[in-house]
């Protein structure tokens, strides 16, 4: 394998570099550099297929920090192998504005694939890289063409071990026998507590074992690079199983507090600084040195993976012209265009049409589109008869030894793993050619929140399918009525939260979840039948909110979503016949779209002069922006008949009037201003 000085000199750079970036900026973490350099040497310069001129070809091979707060060392390698990462872009390590933030971000910092930080969560990220070029190279590689035959490396640590996400990650990856999926666990015995042994003294491999996964241990990763190198040809050398290498390091290796806590979090001392430069032949007053041969070592390096870039490009234009159909999808799907014309697909209803629960108009719009979208890739987290998330001819994404699917299949069985199944979502719409769905109750998505936030953050284009949305799922009770979850997730920038109250306006969730590449959409579905509302249409429902019934000598605006708003419907026409009152109702199916339509149509959906009453059967925390009063509910649900437990809580016709009168009343005689007339609307 033969490895020299010049090896050695390339590793102690990334270390000197880490050293001397989390010193300038006085934060960050420069231990887990300075132990894994060593194999980031190895592997990027002997195994990573990449090419730093164009970061985004398709069959690179994938890189994930899951111990992200490491990022330095993928900061100094993306710059040493000669991406758009500039000695300047190092030296503002952590700084405002700078493409080299406090953890890795996708969409900051060219060659970081996926955004981490949230232990465990690049992990799960990396398991859906790996099923994203498992399902394209049984969609799209034929006999002589291996479009896709990348490996996912993931690097974790003892923190990302310990999280749960990566527990349920890694099962799933085992089941899946993803032998294209290769973890490199930094095994250095330190958290942020100190020493492991204070709470994590398990033992990872046999765990790993146990999941299914093939294992390697280098016992010397500080100094055996022939050792790391095998590990790292036997790990791609086993195709049917996923592989664990466990590396043993040093933390923070070459400084006084190596193998110790002190060195994980905190940049190092000046004196510890100049010590670690001296010992390892550097310049103990320079700062930010690369020597010359190690820019031309690497560089080498990523002149040979332009050239397989190169290479796979030809392939490519030939496979177009041999198997035109498949070429001319992958292409469009390269380029991020949508196939033309799919929407015609989504279903259209009129208000004479039955009611359906919209967990089954979700359905229905994929049994119509999953044909014209290809890339949709759907799933439930063990919970398919209930989330409707699957279509009927629909092939199991499942290695094909099982015989219950194949490689080429779009139903994924994440399994009761719904942590899991966020983040391994957010790999699979990172990967560049898939769009992801998956299904859960919506109370769940709360146990998947830290991953939902980081499809926002990533800007990723994932669709969480979920349903059982309410009180309204009844019988199950408190602990699966989820009455905070909107609110939370509403809060949550980048993300938008449909709650559909009909057919048309389902529809219109799922036009603005597959047309939205940057925002991952949360749909928040019935298990009860809805009307279909007399009139509406997709396009009005696409402006995140519409009037349901308008009326010009209105008193008072009922403004709703989801279930509610048929009740708003039922109460409007109750109002009218017991009580002489007209009332217009407007139903909002998405906050996020309403938010961004401008002033002017904002205006005309709640206009000034009328008393807005918001009905939810959730909480009404959020609902102040919209409306005057609020009536929602700010306790948990109860157990019965649904129809029983929206009596108890009042969301009835009669209720919801009630309500309405005490509006009325309240506000008589005084002026009432739009809420959607605010201050900082003119400075904004």
């Amino acid at each position: 394998m033969g490895y020299t000085d010049l090896d050695q000199l390339a590793i102690n750079t990334i270390r000197v570099l880490a050293v001397d970036a989390t010193f300038k900026a006085n934060s960050g973490h420069p231990g887990a550099p300075m132990g894994m350099a060593p194999v980031s040497h190895v592997l990027f310069n002997k195994f990573m297929n990449f090419n730093p001129q164009n970061p985004d070809w398709a069959n690179r091979d994938r890189f994930v920090l899951s111990n992200g707060h490491g990022c330095m060392l993928q900061y100094a390698l993306l710059h040493l192998f000669g991406y758009k990462v500039s000695m300047d872009d190092l030296k503002a390590f952590r700084q405002l504005d700078s493409i080299t933030p406090g953890h890795p971000e996708a969409h900051d910092t060219p060659g970081v694939e996926v955004t981490t930080g949230p232990l465990g969560q690049g992990f799960a990220n990396a398991v859906g890289l790996a099923i994203a070029q498992a399902q394209a190279a049984g969609t799209y590689n034929k006999s002589g063409y291996n479009l896709f035959n990348n490996h996912t490396y993931v690097y974790f640590g003892d923190g990302c071990a310990m999280e749960g996400i990566a527990s349920e990650a890694a099962s799933m990856a085992g089941h899946l026998k993803l032998g294209n999926l290769i973890g490199i666990y930094d095994d250095n015995g330190i958290s942020i507590d100190g020493d492991t042994k204070c709470a994590f003294t398990e033992d990872v491999t046999k765990r790993f074992e146990a999941y299914g996964w093939h294992t390697v241990w280098v016992k010397d990763g500080d100094n055996d690079l022939e050792g790391i190198e095998a590990a790292i040809r036997e790990a791609q050398s086993v195709t049917d199983k996923p592989t664990m290498i466990r590396l043993t390091t040093t933390i923070g290796f070459g400084s006084k507090l190596q193998g110790t806590g002190g060195v994980h979090g905190n940049p190092l001392k000046a004196d510890d600084c100049e010590g670690v430069k001296q010992l390892f032949g550097f310049d103990p007053k320079q700062s930010f040195v690369v020597p010359q041969q190690v820019y031309d070592l690497y560089h080498k390096r990523a002149a040979e993976g332009a050239a397989k870039d190169q290479e796979w490009s030809q392939l490519f234009q030939k496979y177009t012209s041999e198997h035109k159909a498949e070429g001319a999808d992958l292409t469009r799907r390269l380029s991020g265009k949508l196939p033309e014309g799919w929407e015609k697909s989504l279903p259209v209803y009129k208000g004479s049409d039955a009611a359906v629960a919209s967990r089954k108009l979700s359905e229905a719009v994929l049994e119509k589109i999953h044909d014209v979208i290809p890339e949709l890739l759907s799933g439930s987290a063990d919970l398919t008869g209930s989330n409707n998330t699957r279509w009927k001819n629909a092939v199991d994404f499942q290695p094909p030894e099982y015989g219950i699917g194949d490689w080429s299949g779009r139903y994924l069985r994440y399994g009761v793993r719904e942590h899991a199944m966020a983040a391994v979502m957010n790999g699979l719409a990172a990967y560049g050619v898939h769009i992801p769905a998956g299904g859960t109750f919506l109370n769940f998505v709360s146990y998947a929140a830290g991953a939902v936030r980081l499809s926002a953050l990533s800007r990723v284009r994932v669709i969480h399918v979920a349903t059982h949305d309410s009180i309204g799922l009844g019988e199950d009770g408190p602990t699966h009525q989820p009455i905070e979850t909107l609110a939370h997730f509403r809060a949550l920038p980048n993300c938008m939260v449909w709650r559909p109250a009909d057919g048309n306006e389902t529809s219109a969730a799922y036009y603005s979840a597959i047309t939205s590449k940057h925002t991952p959409s949360i749909l928040a579905l019935t298990r009860q039948n809805l009307p279909q509302l007399e009139g509406n249409s997709i396009e009005a429902a696409l402006k995140g909110a519409y009037p349901v019934i308008e009326a010009s000598d209105a008193t008072v605006t009922l403004i709703s979503t989801g279930s509610e708003v048929s009740i708003c419907v039922e109460a409007a026409s109750y109002l009218k016949e017991k009580h002489g009152v007209t009332a217009r109702v407007v139903s909002v199916p998405c906050f996020e779209v309403f938010d961004a339509q401008d002033k002017a149509y904002k205006l005309k959906v709640l206009p000034d002069n009328i008393p807005v009453l918001s009905v939810e059967a959730l909480t009404t925390m959020g609902w102040e922006r919209y409306s005057h009063e609020q009536f929602g509910l700010n306790r948990f649900g109860a157990s019965g008949p649904y129809k029983d437990v929206y009596k108890k809580f009042e969301f009835t016709p009669e209720g919801i009037s009630k309500r309405a009168l005490a509006t009325i009343d309240f506000y008589k005689g005084v002026p009432v201003r739009s809420p959607v007339n605010r201050a900082f609307q003119q400075i904004l």
